[in-house]
């Protein structure tokens, strides 16, 4: 039963953050639009006009991969809190599995992809313990 509810807290994690991510994707495009005649929503028009997108156009898709990322593992290591360190790697290990793939599908700046891959995910990870841990803890208990 145990591992049946830590998945559970793993997929709400995931959803959860999935949903800051998507937020902040789509704010982003708001704020910051696509260049003229691309479709951010077509993971082919993306690619196809990747030349035409400049440094600001990373920017909230970076914040929705760390962001997302984070909300994500704190909503599972919370919810799990005996196995918080468990749970908060495995959301993080989903989101950067998600960033990979992204990698494959737009080809983004080899500069961007470096910096996303290894400041998006695993630091988010650190970061959500460290909260858990230090912030949660005096509420939970340290069980």
């Amino acid at each position: 039963m145990a591992v049946i509810k830590n998945a559970l807290f793993v997929v709400v994690g995931f959803v959860l953050g999935s949903v800051v991510n998507m937020a902040l994707l789509a704010g982003g495009s708001a704020l910051i639009p696509a260049p003229q005649g691309v479709d951010v929503n077509d993971a082919e028009s993306i690619a196809n006009s990747i030349h035409l997108f400049e440094a600001k156009h990373f920017v909230f898709p970076f914040l929705a991969h760390a962001v997302g990322t984070l909300f994500g593992a704190l909503v599972a290591g919370y919810l799990g809190w005996k196995n918080r360190v468990v749970l908060v790697w495995c959301v993080a290990v989903l989101f950067f599995a998600g960033g990979v793939a992204t990698t494959f599908m737009i080809p983004a700046p080899v500069t961007y992809i470096a910096v996303d891959l290894t400041l998006a995910f695993a630091p988010m990870a650190v970061l959500a313990l460290w909260a858990l841990n230090n912030l949660l803890s005096k509420s939970r208990g340290s069980g």
